[in-house]
């Protein structure tokens, strides 16, 4: 009676971590982060550019290493001198995001909602990272293709995702709701 007792609790047990693994964010519930080491900032291969709506800049991360590692699921995005970084949407803290070797991961970053804001500020340089304790590439404002500034009001960024098209979507959802 005890034994099965404990294999009934054991099989429940299964059953609710396998259900909590399905409600995970989409991205996260087949990374086993305690297994999966952080990615080396030395793997990391950082790629900015504005995107045709120029409102958009798509950033993307590449683990140029040999085994999967995890980064932050939160790309950190910074602009010029300002105080703080892009906002994540959905919101929510950190955790793994985990990239397979020689994979990219993806986010879009809206760097302003109305390019007449008159609360608009102008940068000439945009830095991303992928994991909040490395410094991350600085981009200009002309390796973006934005010209001489980017307009910056109020940014906000995706979580990482597996494609471009995925981060679009996510940015375009995020605009529906807000």
């Amino acid at each position: 009676m005890r034994i099965r007792s404990v294999l009934t609790l054991s099989t429940a047990a299964t059953a609710g971590a396998a259900l909590l693994l399905a409600a995970a964010p989409q991205g996260l519930a087949a990374q086993p982060a305690a297994k999966t080491p952080v990615c080396k900032a030395k793997v990391l291969k950082l790629r900015a550019k504005q995107a045709k709506d120029t409102r958009v800049v798509h950033i993307s991360v590449e683990n140029t290493g040999t085994r999967a590692c995890t980064i932050d699921r939160l790309p950190v995005v910074t602009f010029g001198d300002l105080d703080g970084a892009a906002l994540p949407v959905p919101s929510g803290g950190s955790g793994p995001y985990q990239v397979g070797a020689g994979r990219t991961a993806y986010a879009a970053v809206r760097t302003i909602a109305d390019l007449e804001d008159p609360q608009t500020r102008r940068v000439s340089t945009v830095t991303v990272s992928a994991n909040p304790a490395y410094n991350g590439r600085t981009f200009t404002a002309k390796q973006l293709g934005a010209g001489k500034k980017v307009k910056v009001w109020e940014p906000v960024t995706t979580w990482w995702k597996p494609s471009e098209a995925a981060a679009d979507r996510a940015l375009k959802k995020e605009k529906e709701v807000g």
